[in-house]
Protein backbone atom coordinates (compact mmCIF):
# COMPACT_ATOMS: atom_id res chain seq x y z
CA UNK A 1 0.00 0.00 0.00
CA UNK A 2 2.79 2.36 0.85
CA UNK A 3 4.59 1.64 -2.40
CA UNK A 4 1.43 2.38 -4.42
CA UNK A 5 0.99 5.76 -2.74
CA UNK A 6 4.61 6.59 -3.38
CA UNK A 7 4.27 5.73 -7.10
CA UNK A 8 1.08 7.79 -7.44
CA UNK A 9 2.69 10.74 -5.72
CA UNK A 10 5.67 10.50 -8.06
CA UNK A 11 3.37 10.59 -11.11
CA UNK A 12 1.51 13.64 -9.78
CA UNK A 13 4.77 15.46 -9.16
CA UNK A 14 5.85 14.71 -12.74
CA UNK A 15 2.58 16.01 -14.16
CA UNK A 16 2.73 19.19 -12.10
CA UNK A 17 6.30 19.73 -13.24
CA UNK A 18 5.34 19.26 -16.88
CA UNK A 19 2.44 21.72 -16.58
CA UNK A 20 4.69 24.25 -14.90
CA UNK A 21 7.31 23.91 -17.61
CA UNK A 22 4.63 24.31 -20.34
CA UNK A 23 3.22 27.39 -18.66
CA UNK A 24 6.68 28.87 -18.33
CA UNK A 25 7.44 28.21 -22.03
CA UNK A 26 4.11 29.70 -23.11
CA UNK A 27 4.69 32.70 -20.94
CA UNK A 28 8.12 33.22 -22.47
CA UNK A 29 6.65 33.10 -25.99
CA UNK A 30 3.95 35.62 -25.07
CA UNK A 31 6.53 37.92 -23.57
CA UNK A 32 8.67 37.58 -26.69
CA UNK A 33 5.75 38.42 -28.99
CA UNK A 34 4.76 41.42 -26.87
CA UNK A 35 8.32 42.67 -26.83
CA UNK A 36 8.55 42.35 -30.62
CA UNK A 37 5.29 44.25 -31.10
CA UNK A 38 6.52 46.97 -28.81
CA UNK A 39 9.73 47.31 -30.81
CA UNK A 40 7.86 47.42 -34.15
CA UNK A 41 5.35 49.95 -32.85
CA UNK A 42 8.11 52.11 -31.49
CA UNK A 43 9.96 52.01 -34.82
CA UNK A 44 6.81 52.94 -36.75
CA UNK A 45 6.08 55.78 -34.35
CA UNK A 46 9.57 57.13 -34.82
CA UNK A 47 8.99 57.27 -38.60
CA UNK A 48 5.67 59.05 -38.09
CA UNK A 49 7.23 61.62 -35.83
CA UNK A 50 10.31 62.41 -37.92
CA UNK A 51 10.98 66.13 -38.57
CA UNK A 52 9.01 67.43 -41.55
CA UNK A 53 7.03 70.41 -42.79
CA UNK A 54 3.28 70.34 -43.19
CA UNK A 55 1.99 71.59 -46.51
CA UNK A 56 1.90 75.41 -46.89
CA UNK A 57 3.42 76.01 -43.45
CA UNK A 58 5.96 78.87 -43.20
CA UNK A 59 9.63 78.22 -42.58
CA UNK A 60 12.26 80.16 -40.68
CA UNK A 61 15.05 78.08 -42.22
CA UNK A 62 14.71 79.20 -45.86
CA UNK A 63 15.35 82.82 -46.82
CA UNK A 64 12.03 83.21 -48.63
CA UNK A 65 10.08 82.05 -45.56
CA UNK A 66 8.37 79.23 -47.46
CA UNK A 67 8.68 75.55 -46.65
CA UNK A 68 7.59 74.60 -50.19
CA UNK A 69 10.65 74.65 -52.41
CA UNK A 70 10.40 75.76 -56.07
CA UNK A 71 11.34 73.31 -58.82
CA UNK A 72 14.91 73.42 -60.02
CA UNK A 73 15.12 75.46 -63.23
CA UNK A 74 14.83 73.23 -66.26
CA UNK A 75 13.01 70.44 -64.41
CA UNK A 76 10.84 68.35 -66.75
CA UNK A 77 8.29 65.80 -65.61
CA UNK A 78 8.94 62.24 -66.70
CA UNK A 79 7.42 61.55 -70.13
CA UNK A 80 6.86 65.23 -71.02
CA UNK A 81 10.16 66.10 -72.68
CA UNK A 82 9.43 68.00 -75.90
CA UNK A 83 12.86 68.12 -77.46
CA UNK A 84 11.62 68.18 -81.06
CA UNK A 85 10.70 71.86 -81.32
CA UNK A 86 9.20 71.81 -84.86
CA UNK A 87 6.99 68.83 -84.00
CA UNK A 88 5.65 70.28 -80.74
CA UNK A 89 5.43 73.96 -81.73
CA UNK A 90 5.14 74.07 -85.51
CA UNK A 91 8.07 76.50 -85.57
CA UNK A 92 11.74 76.41 -86.42
CA UNK A 93 13.01 79.22 -84.26
CA UNK A 94 10.63 82.11 -84.99
CA UNK A 95 9.55 80.84 -88.42
CA UNK A 96 6.63 78.52 -89.16
CA UNK A 97 7.70 75.17 -90.54
CA UNK A 98 6.60 74.67 -94.13
CA UNK A 99 6.27 70.87 -94.18
CA UNK A 100 4.67 68.31 -91.91
CA UNK A 101 7.22 66.60 -89.65
CA UNK A 102 6.25 63.08 -90.77
CA UNK A 103 5.09 61.33 -93.93
CA UNK A 104 1.40 61.62 -94.78
CA UNK A 105 -0.50 58.53 -95.85
CA UNK A 106 -4.12 57.44 -95.97
CA UNK A 107 -4.11 56.51 -92.30
CA UNK A 108 -2.93 60.00 -91.31
CA UNK A 109 -5.58 61.65 -93.51
CA UNK A 110 -8.32 59.44 -92.10
CA UNK A 111 -7.28 60.37 -88.59
CA UNK A 112 -7.09 64.03 -89.53
CA UNK A 113 -10.57 63.93 -91.05
CA UNK A 114 -11.98 62.30 -87.93
CA UNK A 115 -10.40 64.87 -85.59
CA UNK A 116 -11.31 67.74 -87.93
CA UNK A 117 -14.96 66.71 -88.02
CA UNK A 118 -15.05 66.54 -84.22
CA UNK A 119 -13.21 69.71 -83.26
CA UNK A 120 -13.08 71.98 -86.32
CA UNK A 121 -16.21 71.47 -88.40
CA UNK A 122 -18.59 73.13 -85.88
CA UNK A 123 -17.04 76.46 -86.94
CA UNK A 124 -15.21 75.79 -90.20
CA UNK A 125 -17.82 73.34 -91.59
CA UNK A 126 -16.78 70.11 -93.26
CA UNK A 127 -15.50 71.81 -96.40
CA UNK A 128 -13.42 74.44 -94.61
CA UNK A 129 -15.50 77.34 -95.92
CA UNK A 130 -16.16 78.77 -92.44
CA UNK A 131 -19.92 78.30 -92.30
CA UNK A 132 -20.26 75.70 -89.57
CA UNK A 133 -23.31 75.13 -87.43
CA UNK A 134 -22.24 77.40 -84.56
CA UNK A 135 -21.56 80.17 -87.08
CA UNK A 136 -25.09 79.73 -88.41
CA UNK A 137 -26.24 80.21 -84.81
CA UNK A 138 -24.44 83.54 -84.44
CA UNK A 139 -20.81 82.73 -83.60
CA UNK A 140 -18.15 84.84 -85.29
CA UNK A 141 -17.38 83.45 -88.75
CA UNK A 142 -13.79 82.28 -89.34
CA UNK A 143 -12.06 82.89 -92.67
CA UNK A 144 -12.36 80.22 -95.33
CA UNK A 145 -9.38 77.91 -95.70
CA UNK A 146 -9.66 78.50 -99.45
CA UNK A 147 -8.69 82.16 -99.53
CA UNK A 148 -5.25 82.89 -100.97
CA UNK A 149 -3.78 83.94 -97.61
CA UNK A 150 -4.49 80.57 -96.02
CA UNK A 151 -3.85 78.48 -99.11
CA UNK A 152 -0.29 79.82 -99.12
CA UNK A 153 0.16 79.79 -95.34
CA UNK A 154 2.83 77.45 -93.97
CA UNK A 155 1.77 74.18 -92.37
CA UNK A 156 3.24 75.37 -89.07
CA UNK A 157 0.83 78.31 -89.04
CA UNK A 158 -2.18 76.00 -88.83
CA UNK A 159 -0.49 73.89 -86.15
CA UNK A 160 0.31 77.00 -84.10
CA UNK A 161 -3.27 78.27 -84.34
CA UNK A 162 -4.68 74.90 -83.24
CA UNK A 163 -2.20 74.84 -80.36
CA UNK A 164 -2.46 78.41 -79.10
CA UNK A 165 -5.68 79.77 -80.61
CA UNK A 166 -6.08 82.90 -82.71
CA UNK A 167 -8.62 85.72 -82.46
CA UNK A 168 -11.99 84.30 -81.45
CA UNK A 169 -10.70 80.75 -81.79
CA UNK A 170 -9.64 79.14 -78.49
CA UNK A 171 -6.61 76.88 -78.18
CA UNK A 172 -7.04 73.12 -78.50
CA UNK A 173 -3.73 71.89 -77.10
CA UNK A 174 -5.49 70.26 -74.14
CA UNK A 175 -8.00 68.44 -76.33
CA UNK A 176 -5.88 67.43 -79.33
CA UNK A 177 -2.53 65.61 -79.09
CA UNK A 178 0.37 67.05 -81.16
CA UNK A 179 0.36 64.26 -83.74
CA UNK A 180 -3.40 64.64 -84.20
CA UNK A 181 -2.94 68.39 -84.73
CA UNK A 182 -0.55 67.61 -87.57
CA UNK A 183 -3.05 65.09 -88.96
CA UNK A 184 -5.68 67.86 -88.99
CA UNK A 185 -3.23 70.14 -90.82
CA UNK A 186 -2.73 67.41 -93.41
CA UNK A 187 -6.50 67.09 -93.85
CA UNK A 188 -6.89 70.88 -94.21
CA UNK A 189 -4.31 70.71 -97.01
CA UNK A 190 -6.40 67.96 -98.61
CA UNK A 191 -9.51 70.15 -98.41
CA UNK A 192 -7.65 73.03 -100.01
CA UNK A 193 -6.38 70.80 -102.79
CA UNK A 194 -9.86 69.39 -103.38
CA UNK A 195 -11.28 72.89 -103.90
CA UNK A 196 -8.55 73.97 -106.30
CA UNK A 197 -7.47 70.77 -108.01
CA UNK A 198 -6.85 70.65 -111.74
CA UNK A 199 -8.44 67.99 -113.91
CA UNK A 200 -5.05 66.35 -114.26
CA UNK A 201 -4.93 65.86 -110.47
CA UNK A 202 -7.96 63.55 -110.57
CA UNK A 203 -7.12 59.86 -111.09
CA UNK A 204 -8.80 58.54 -114.22
CA UNK A 205 -9.10 61.80 -116.13
CA UNK A 206 -11.42 64.81 -116.18
CA UNK A 207 -14.27 64.49 -113.64
CA UNK A 208 -16.39 66.90 -115.72
CA UNK A 209 -16.59 64.33 -118.51
CA UNK A 210 -18.25 61.53 -116.63
CA UNK A 211 -20.61 59.31 -118.59
CA UNK A 212 -24.17 60.64 -118.51
CA UNK A 213 -26.91 58.35 -117.20
CA UNK A 214 -29.16 56.80 -119.84
CA UNK A 215 -32.36 58.70 -120.55
CA UNK A 216 -35.50 57.35 -118.98
CA UNK A 217 -37.25 54.83 -121.23
CA UNK A 218 -34.25 54.32 -123.46
CA UNK A 219 -33.41 50.91 -122.00
CA UNK A 220 -33.79 48.07 -124.47
CA UNK A 221 -36.72 45.86 -123.88
CA UNK A 222 -36.13 42.15 -123.82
Amino acid sequence: MTSQLAARSSRLVSRVGAVARSAKAAGSKVLLVLASLALVAGCRQDMHDQPRYKALRPSTFFADGSSARPLVEGTIARGTLQGDEPFFTGKDGKDDVTELPFAVDETVLDRGQERYNIYCSPCHDRTGSGNGMVVQRGYRQPPSFHIDRLRTAAAGHFFDVITNGFGAMPDYKAQIAPRDRWAIVAYVRALQLAQHAAASDVPGGDPTKLAKPAAEGSEKKH
